[in-house]
């Protein structure tokens, strides 16, 4: 025990301690709140219609919804996975207020764009496109912004893919069993490391 480097065990073992606190809370904390979460967004679609939300909700998630697009002031386009590409008009609403987003349609053609002018829209509410790098998603408190998914297609365009709860993600288990793994391999590399030098200095 004399031989024993004090300062590098309790470095190592602090850091040991917080990956398995983190991996206790992926499981005991997070876990239960996205399986809470999955359920709700599961019963969502066949609830009734809410007015679109003029502030970010993600309770409201998949739920059907309606807006009015009193004015277009611009149509955007992202990327939509094996759809290829959504077009998404940011509107004016008649109560004024923060302008919404609306999702019209994709298309497999990466420069179509259409014309389109508003008015009345049904559909369901989504989140918005988010070009903020994934690292830095892992310390934004903000939440993301809300889009008003069409059921009926702009003219030109493919109907939009249905709401669709098997695409969120859930990966807070697999998070838990990165962290005790890591957690291991903190310690088996420290006590190897340990073990070397207590033969070097025997």
């Amino acid at each position: 025990m004399r031989r024993l480097p004090i300062l590098p065990t309790i470095i190592v073992a602090l850091a040991v301690a917080t990956m398995i606190g983190l991996g206790l809370w992926q499981l005991r904390v997070r876990l239960p709140q996205k399986e809470a979460q999955l359920a709700q967004l599961a019963a969502n679609p066949s609830r009734p219609a809410v007015p679109f939300p003029r502030s970010p909700d993600d309770s409201l998630l998949f739920r059907a919804s309606v807006a009015e697009c009193a004015q277009v002031t611009g149509i955007t386009r992202a990327g939509a996975g094996n759809a290829g590409y959504r077009l998404i008009a940011t509107c004016l609403t008649p109560g004024g207020g923060v302008p919404i987003k609306v999702q019209l349609g994709t298309t497999r053609d990466p420069t179509k764009m259409v014309e389109w002018g508003g008015g009345m829209v049904r559909g369901w509410i989504s989140h918005a496109p988010d070009q903020t790098p994934l690292i830095a998603t892992l310390f934004r408190a903000a939440p993301k912004e809300m889009l008003l998914v069409a059921a009926e297609p702009a003219a030109g365009l493919t109907a939009n893919s249905r709401p669709d709860i098997g695409l969120v993600p859930n990966n807070h288990l697999a998070y838990a069993g990165q962290w005790f793994f890591f957690a291991a391999v903190a310690a088996l590399i420290y006590l190897v490391a340990l073990r070397r030098r207590l033969a070097s200095r025997a």
